[in-house]
């Protein structure tokens, strides 16, 4: 494996340090060892996968970075809260503009955090392409202590680049499909058959982190004949909770305490299933199972099992380690999502039916340049879907999602509690699970998933003035529009945020505007805005059609 650290070593320097990564992205023609014809994908310094990267908490972690593509990038830290640097979160026109091809920046990250992560591409979906990684942020005085840990960063690697999979997603109707190029799974990095073995030696404590950097299907962790507990969801401690297997969605982590075993008696297997819960079935793709040893002895046989488990991960039934209680409302939002079409029937992903479209001048800007009129979120264009929040006010969200489709939902900058679950149809209530309202503290995580026709309900804090994105973490999905803006305390922005000239120039690099609203403008004046477009909501008559006729589309 990538990954296996004996942390005692590790964490043996007592000062908070600077982390470097010099990083120069660049295209690497590869088919990452897989029996499928090779692409241009997206990497480090000429190689795939990206470097791991590690620090410890109150580290700053510095990403020198050259975009030596042919096209804008940029790099966003998945989870990372980023206080009072919301213009390092990366996401192009909304915290700043791209890296400009041919050009350097560099990413000056306080890490306040410890836990799970990862970094990956936030331009033009780029991470469907490769740029994504790993980043653990290690503290040494980590409850949950451990000998040693091993890490799973699970993604799926497609034979067809984001670009062309977006080419035949909006043929009109919606019949394209990307399917026809299946995917592999990549485990550390490597094909998932070529897992490699767990090497246990017995009493012993691993911590086993789980990282879901895939672009679409969920997947599973287990390990026969041992109990994990979970420790960890989404950089976030949590009371232990035993469970037999773990439930990835994309953008998820998770991290487990497994203690093993007295006995050198046998070996087992440890289990990664990519399911097809919400995908087309592909034989060998959908569903997948990837199997690897846990050695105790080579001598020993291995201890096979007859059924593997599997059951969805319950988000309501883990509490935070932090007894934050369960938070109440200041203001509750309705977030329909599903998918619309053009007159001319091309699809697009929407939220509330709106899909989004960038503004002309990044979104972090208008914030600080428009005085008064940042409170309002039509300067920020409505096609961004922007709502505003007052600082420290509590805002509930209600995932729904009616239509065959998942989405794994990821908020930037907080967590949410995660509270209520239940199915879209259900008049009566038999389907409702809801947490206690008291003496229990609600599991916080940065990424939900929210089922097929089912609805999810978060509450979070808006503690953390900035602009901040509400996204599927389906790039497909993120790619035809499903995002939207929360832009946090507007006014305690333009009072403590000092936007690094850094930033500022990576846009005049590109001639893109720096003041005003979204389009540019001073007052409310909006002419040259992007169109929002109108979108139907029923399926257009030949979609519609292939489903009454029965197929899954």
């Amino acid at each position: 494996m990538r990954f296996a650290k004996a942390l005692p070593f590790l964490l043996g320097l007592a000062q908070a340090r600077v982390v470097v990564e010099n990083w120069d992205i660049t295209y690497v023609t590869t088919n990452r060892g897989l029996d499928q014809p090779a692409k241009r994908g997206i990497g480090v310094n000429d190689q795939l996968p990206l470097p791991i990267v590690e620090a410890e908490i109150g580290d700053t972690l510095v990403l020198n970075v050259r975009n030596s593509l042919d096209r804008p990038t940029s790099l966003h830290a998945h989870g990372i809260f980023q206080h009072g640097t919301n213009y390092y979160d990366g996401v192009p026109m909304v915290n700043g503009c791209p890296i400009a091809p041919g050009s350097n920046f560099t990413y000056e990250i306080q890490l306040e955090q410890s836990g799970t992560y990862w970094i990956h591409g936030h331009a033009s979906d780029q991470n469907f392409d490769g740029l994504r990684t790993p980043l653990i942020v290690y503290d040494r005085n980590d409850p949950y202590p451990a000998d040693k840990e091993h890490l799973f960063a699970v993604e799926d690697w497609w034979p067809i680049t984001i670009d062309e999979s977006l080419e035949l997603l909006q043929k009109p109707g919606g019949l394209g499909t990307p399917f026809i190029y299946p995917p592999q799974t990549l485990i550390n990095g490597e094909f998932g058959k070529l897992t490699r073995p767990l090497y246990f030696e017995p009493g012993m404590t691993y911590r086993i982190r789980l990282v879901s950097m895939m672009s679409l299907p969920m997947w599973e962790f287990a390990i026969d004949s041992h109990e994990l507990y979970i420790v960890e969801v989404d950089g976030v401690l949590t009371k232990p909770k035993a469970v037999n297997v773990v439930r990835m969605a994309p953008a998820q982590r998770v991290s487990v305490i497994v203690k093993a075993k007295e006995s050198v008696a046998a070996n087992f297997e440890y289990h990664i299933t990519v399911l097809d819960d919400y995908v087309l079935p592909i034989p060998g793709v959908y569903p997948a199972q990837f199997d690897g040893k846990v050695v105790y002895s080579p001598d020993a046989p291995t201890d096979i099992v007859e059924t593997i488990p599997s059951e969805p991960f319950d988000d309501l039934g883990i509490e935070s380690l932090d007894h934050e209680p369960l938070l109440y409302a200041d203001r509750s939002m309705f977030l329909n999502l599903t998918y619309g079409f053009t007159a001319g029937d091309i699809p697009s992903e929407t939220i509330n039916l709106i899909s989004y479209r960038d503004s002309l001048v990044p979104a972090i800007f208008s914030a600080l340049t428009t005085g008064e009129r940042a409170i309002n979120p039509i300067t920020y264009g409505p096609q961004t879907n922007t709502k505003v929040a007052k600082y420290n006010e509590v805002i509930e969200l209600i995932f729904w999602s009616p239509t065959e489709l998942a989405h794994p939902m990821h908020l930037h900058g907080h967590v949410f509690q995660v509270i209520e679950t239940g199915y879209t149809n259900d008049t009566t209530g038999w389907s409702r699970r809801r947490v206690p309202s008291s003496g229990f503290s609600p599991l916080k995580r940065d990424s939900v998933h929210v089922p097929q026709g089912q609805y999810v309900v978060v509450r979070f804090r808006a503690d953390n003035p900035g602009i901040w994105n509400l996204h599927c973490h389906i790039d497909w999905h993120l790619g035809l529009g499903f995002n939207m803006l929360f832009v946090v305390g507007p006014r305690e922005m333009q009072e403590t945020m000092r936007v690094p000239q850094t930033v500022v120039e990576q846009c005049h690099i590109q001639d893109i505007m720096t003041s005003g609203n979204a389009a540019g403008h001073d007052t409310y004046n909006y002419s040259g805005a992007p169109d929002l477009p109108y979108l139907q909501a029923a399926l257009p008559p030949p979609l519609a059609a292939l489903q009454a006729a029965g197929f899954s589309v």
